[in-house]
Parts: structure tokens; C-alpha cells; sequence
């Protein structure tokens, strides 16, 4: 009897993984509204490829097979992972209206927009594995190579404004090497130099007929098919309501030109806690500045009636963004 019950057990604990599987398997074949809420496998569904794209005034044709191929990987990669595209429209909302007077001060795109949000999909504390930072995400050597001030208390990479202008003139050396927009990008993300290496090793000047890393390669067509779909998300599955986006909040500035011994402190004596000056100054990143020079900085406080949402003072920036 103990044998029996024995073997009995065995076999359980060995098919028992099969049996649910099958199990799982055979109901959404069946069933298959119970896999996905709207009662549709999004897995089914392709989209169209546009016959050419347009990025900084340059028209690109998709015809050719490759183009075309790394174009739908990315314009699937950004469909399929929703969630993820869903919050990056909703982030757009706040940081688009920031970052266009900046580039166009600087004769910079408009375009260049799309590569910041890939970049860090405007995530204001985003960092990588090889420890670059913000929103453009700037090494800590190229950042301060354009001027932004990188230290322990404070690191301008993070500062919206002012590492959007320090990209700007990143852009502005790249171009003025390989005058085009598209090889000013991939250096973005290549470096300008290995760009330059390729361009003499593969007798071309055009990044899409170079064979390059596929994090490069890939890098410019995320731009190319983030740009399409935020044209018309809708089009794409991606259906927000005005209430949904994220909204600006209001601020102003206090100047501070002395060391602050504890933000903590200088935050409540504002009437916001320190999490919210941390928010609003992502930057600042020790609790205390040391500031033996009397360096100059811009502090934002933001207003009180904007920490509450508020539906009806949204603004939106791009009106087909939204549905009703």
C-alpha cells in the first residue's frame, strides 16, 4: 500500500507541470477571450508599414527589405509592450512643451524630442548599468565635457534644462562633422568617432547601408517608429483620455547662492516636503550643498495648488493624443 501511494505521488509531482499546461493550453484555444480582457489576442494582429518615414526634414524610404524589416521590429516592439508606450505618451505630455524652444533655440529639429524619450523614456531619474544619467542620458565624462557640473551633491545631467541644452550642442558638433541629421543621432547613442571609424572602414557616409552594433542600429529606427505612432496612437491601439496624461506643474525659483546644510530643512521652510523638492529638483543629489564658491543655483518650488490633480487645467500637447 505504501508503495503504491508512493509511485502514486511520483508520477504527480512529475506530470503535475504537463497536466497544467495542457490544461492552460486547451482553454485559451477554446476560450480565448479569457486570455485578454477585450476578448482579442493582440498577437494576431500586424500593422501596416509606412512606404517612408520623415526625420528632421530627411525623407527615408522603407522599401528595401532591410529597411523595412528593422522599421516593423521596432514599430512592434513599441505596440506590443504597451504599458510601456502608454506611460511614455503620458510623460510626453509634460516634457515635449520643455525641450522644443530649447532645440529650436539651438537649431536644433524638433525631432530630436523622439531621441530623448528613447533615450530614457522621460523617466527624470533614469540611470543605466553603465551609469549614464537623466533624461538624455549623458555619461558622466560627456556631461561634463558640455558643461553640466557632475559631483556628489550635485549633477546636472538631471537638470532638465540645462542637460537639454548641453545635448543641443553635443547635436550641433555632430552635425557639423557628418552634416546629417540621422549619423548626428546614431553618434548620440555610438559616439562620434566610432560613427566616423565605420563610415571610412565601410566605404559609406549613409548609417542605413552600415552594418553597425545592433544597439545603434536599432537606435535610430526606435526614433523613426516612436515618432509614428505618437503621430496618431490611436491608429496603433492606444486610445487616453484628456484626464489620463500627465500634467505640468506649475512652479517658481529661489535662487541660492550659499551651501545649504540640509535640504530637509530649506524644503519645510517652503511649506513642500523633501521628497517633493527632490521631485522637482532631481539634480540636487546629496541632502546638503557645499558651496565654497557661491556658485549660483536655481531651486523650483512648485506652486501648492498644482500638487492636486486637477482634470480640468490639463493641458494637452498634442490634441490627437486624446480620445473622448
Amino acid at each position: 500500500m505504501k508503495t503504491n501511494l508512493f509511485f502514486a505521488d511520483h508520477l504527480l509531482r512529475r506530470f503535475f507541470p504537463f497536466v497544467v499546461i495542457m490544461v492552460i493550453a486547451v482553454t485559451l484555444l477554446y476560450f480565448p477571450s479569457l486570455g485578454n480582457a477585450q476578448g482579442t489576442n493582440p498577437a494576431t494582429t500586424s500593422f501596416d508599414i509606412p512606404d517612408r518615414v520623415e526625420f528632421a526634414g530627411m525623407v527615408i524610404p522603407l522599401a528595401r527589405y532591410d529597411m523595412r524589416e528593422r522599421y516593423d521590429r521596432e514599430q512592434l516592439s513599441f505596440v506590443y509592450n504597451p504599458a510601456s508606450t502608454t506611460l511614455i505618451i503620458k510623460r510626453a505630455n509634460v516634457y515635449f512643451p520643455i525641450i522644443e524652444p530649447i532645440l529650436r533655440e539651438y537649431g536644433i529639429p524638433n525631432d530630436f524630442k523622439y531621441l530623448a524619450l528613447i533615450e530614457s523614456h522621460f523617466n527624470p531619474r533614469a540611470i543605466s548599468s553603465a551609469k549614464a544619467a537623466g533624461i538624455w542620458q549623458f555619461m558622466p565624462e560627456t556631461g561634463k565635457q558640455y558643461g553640466l557640473e557632475v559631483s556628489d551633491d550635485i549633477d546636472e545631467r538631471y537638470h532638465i534644462i540645462k542637460s537639454t541644452r548641453a545635448a543641443c550642442r553635443y547635436l550641433q558638433d555632430a552635425y557639423q562633422i557628418f552634416g546629417n541629421w540621422i549619423c548626428a543621432a546614431a553618434s548620440y547613442n555610438a559616439g562620434m568617432s566610432r560613427i566616423s571609424r565605420q563610415q571610412q572602414l565601410q566605404l559609406t557616409q549613409n548609417c542605413f547601408d552600415m552594418l553597425l552594433v545592433d544597439e545603434t542600429s536599432r537606435y535610430i529606427f526606435r526614433i523613426l517608429a516612436i515618432k509614428e505612432i505618437l503621430r496618431n496612437p490611436q491608429k496603433y491601439g492606444f486610445h487616453i483620455k484628456r484626464q489620463h496624461l500627465y500634467p505640468p506643474i506649475g512652479f517658481y525659483e529661489v535662487t541660492v547662492t550659499e551651501s545649504v546644510s540640509n535640504w530637509a530643512e530649506f524644503a519645510r521652510s517652503l511649506g513642500i516636503t523633501y521628497a517633493q523638492f527632490k521631485d522637482f529638483n532631481v539634480w540636487i543629489r546629496g541632502n546638503k550643498l557645499d558651496n565654497k564658491t557661491n556658485k549660483l543655483y536655481e531651486v523650483r518650488i512648485p506652486h501648492r495648488e498644482d500638487l492636486h490633480f486637477d482634470p480640468k487645467r490639463i493641458k494637452v500637447y498634442q490634441e490627437n493624443w486624446i480620445v473622448d
